[in-house]
C-alpha cells in the first residue's frame, strides 16, 4: 500500500528532532498536535478551526452528551450495491463487511467535522515534546517528553503509535460500560463493567522520572452477570514495556484471593470477550510493540467513524443497536477524514495469532479508528472500529464504543457500550493507593 506522504516532509535533523522553524508550524500550518490544518482541495475534508471546545446549548454537566450535529442529514449511504464506486475511500475491512452482510450493512455518510480538541495544557506540552522527544533505541520507550503527545512531527510508524498510546484521556476517570459478545444469530448477554483509571503520565508536572516508568493504573470491576460479578482486574501499565512489562492481578470472588495475571498482554484472550478479542486489541491497540516490524504507509482520505453522538446517546438502548452481524447502521455515523496508515508485520522468531495488522489513525487525535487483523494464511480475520466523540466538557476526543468483528465466525464484540450507564468522569482525584494489590484484596472482600 504505497500511499504518498504529500506535504509531510518534516526535514528532521540528524539527531531526530525538528529544526527550530518546524515548531512554528504548530501554530500556523499545523494543528497543535501536528495535523495538517488545511482541508482538502475538494472541500470534503474541512480545515481544522479549533475543534469542539464548548457544549451545545442545553447541555448540563453530568448529563448525556447532546449531539451538536443531530439536525444534519446524510450525504449518502454506501451499501453493497454501490460500494465499488467508493472503493478508494473504503478500508479493506469495510469492504469485507459490505460483502459479508450485503442485505443489512451499510455506511451512512455525513458531512465531515474536525472536532478533535484538547486542553491548552496538552497543546503547550506537545509543543515542548516536539523539541525534545525521541524514541529509545529499540522504539519501546520514549525520552524527553511529558504530559502531551510525544511526537507532533511524526517521522515513522512507532512515533505514530506512541502518539496513540500517550494521547490525553483525562487524568483520573471512571466509566460504567457494557460489553456484548454477540452470536452469529444476534444473541448476547451483556457484561456490565466499571473501569477506573489514573493516568500518571498526564498529571500536571509529571515527568518520566516521577512516573517511575508507569503510564497508568486501571481497575476493572465486573458488576454482572452473577457468574462473573465481583471479578476484579488490576493493571499497572508500563511506559517502556521492554524495560518493565505491565503488571496485572485478578481477584476471583469464588476463591477470595488475589493472584498475579501474567498473560494480560499480546494475543492472550481478553477478559469476558468470549475468545473473540485478544488483549492487545483493547483500546484498538495497547501494550508492547516488540513482536512486530512497523512501517508508515502514508495518509489516506477514508470514511471512518466520527462524531458518534447518536450511538453515544441514551436512546435507543443497546438491545436495539446490537443486531446479528453488526450494530444497527442507522445508529452509526461515518465521515471523510484523513488518517495515518500504519502496517505491523510479525517479526522473525516471534509469535502472534495475527501476523499482519493495519491501523488507521485519525490525524487530528492519533486515535486508532479502524484496524484489520489477518490470519497466518493472509486472510482478513478480524476488523475493528472505534466510534469517537469529543467529550466537550474536557475537551478531548475518545471512543464511546469499540466493535471487533470476527469475519470468519460472523460474531462480534462491542465494548464500551455506555448509552444506558450514565456519563463518564475524567477529572476524578484518585489516590494511587487505590490501585495497589492490597487495595484490590480489600475491595474484593467487601
Amino acid at each position: 500500500m504505497g500511499f504518498a506522504l504529500a506535504g509531510l516532509c518534516w526535514c528532521l535533523t540528524a539527531s531526530g528532532g525538528p529544526r527550530p522553524n518546524e515548531l512554528d508550524r504548530l501554530g500556523s500550518e499545523l494543528t497543535p498536535v501536528g495535523a495538517l490544518r488545511a482541508g482538502n482541495l475538494e472541500g470534503t475534508v474541512p480545515a481544522w478551526s479549533g475543534g469542539l471546545t464548548s457544549p451545545p446549548e442545553g447541555y448540563q454537566a453530568g448529563e448525556t452528551h447532546l449531539d451538536p450535529f443531530g439536525a444534519e442529514t446524510p450525504v449518502m449511504v454506501i451499501d453493497a450495491g454501490n460500494a465499488a464506486a467508493f472503493e478508494i475511500r473504503l478500508s479493506p475491512g469495510h469492504q469485507s463487511m459490505l460483502r459479508n452482510y450485503p442485505d443489512t450493512y451499510a455506511l451512512t455518510i455525513y458531512p465531515s467535522h474536525r472536532t478533535a480538541a484538547y486542553p491548552e495544557r496538552i497543546y503547550e506540552m506537545t509543543a515542548r515534546n516536539g523539541a525534545t522527544g525521541t524514541l529509545t533505541a529499540a522504539g519501546e520507550g520514549v525520552t524527553g517528553v511529558a504530559e502531551g503527545f510525544p511526537f507532533p512531527f511524526p517521522d515513522n510508524a512507532r512515533e505514530i503509535i506512541w502518539n496513540h498510546k500517550l494521547r490525553f484521556r483525562g487524568t483520573g476517570g471512571q466509566r460504567a460500560l457494557d460489553l456484548a459478545a454477540v452470536t452469529a444469530g444476534g444473541d448476547f448477554q451483556p457484561v456490565r463493567l466499571t473501569i477506573e483509571t489514573l493516568s500518571l503520565y498526564h498529571q500536571t508536572g509529571a515527568t518520566l522520572e516521577s512516573t517511575e516508568n508507569r503510564l497508568l493504573y486501571l481497575l476493572q470491576t465486573i458488576d454482572s452477570p452473577a457468574r462473573l460479578a465481583g471479578t476484579l482486574l488490576l493493571v499497572h501499565e508500563s511506559l517502556n514495556q521492554a524495560a518493565q512489562p505491565r503488571s496485572a492481578w485478578t481477584y476471583n470472588p469464588s476463591q477470595r484471593r488475589v493472584i498475579r495475571a501474567p498473560n494480560v498482554a499480546y494475543d492472550n484472550p481478553a477478559n469476558a470477550a468470549d475468545g473473540l478479542v485478544v488483549s492487545d486489541m483493547a483500546d484498538m491497540f495497547n501494550g508492547a510493540m516488540d513482536r512486530f516490524d512497523w512501517s508508515l504507509e502514508g495518509k489516506r482520505e477514508l470514511y471512518v467513524p466520527y462524531n458518534a453522538y447518536r450511538l453515544h446517546g441514551a436512546d435507543p438502548g443497546f438491545d436495539a443497536i446490537v443486531q446479528a452481524g453488526h450494530l444497527d447502521p442507522q445508529a452509526l455515523r461515518y465521515e471523510l477524514h484523513r488518517v495515518w496508515v500504519v502496517e505491523a508485520r510479525l517479526r522473525e522468531g516471534f509469535r502472534h495469532i495475527h501476523p499482519r495488522r493495519t491501523y488507521y489513525l485519525d490525524e487530528d487525535s492519533y486515535q486508532v479508528l479502524l484496524a484489520e487483523h489477518y490470519d497466518h494464511q493472509g486472510r482478513l480475520w478480524r476488523f475493528s472500529e472505534a466510534h469517537p466523540v469529543v467529550f466537550y466538557e474536557v475537551p478531548m476526543l475518545w471512543t464511546t464504543l469499540e466493535s471487533h468483528h470476527d469475519l470468519q465466525t460472523r460474531r462480534f464484540v462491542s465494548y464500551r457500550l455506555n448509552n444506558e450507564r450514565g456519563t463518564a468522569r475524567f477529572d476524578l482525584e484518585i489516590s494511587p493507593r487505590e490501585f495497589s494489590p492490597q487495595a484490590l484484596r480489600r475491595k474484593g472482600r467487601r
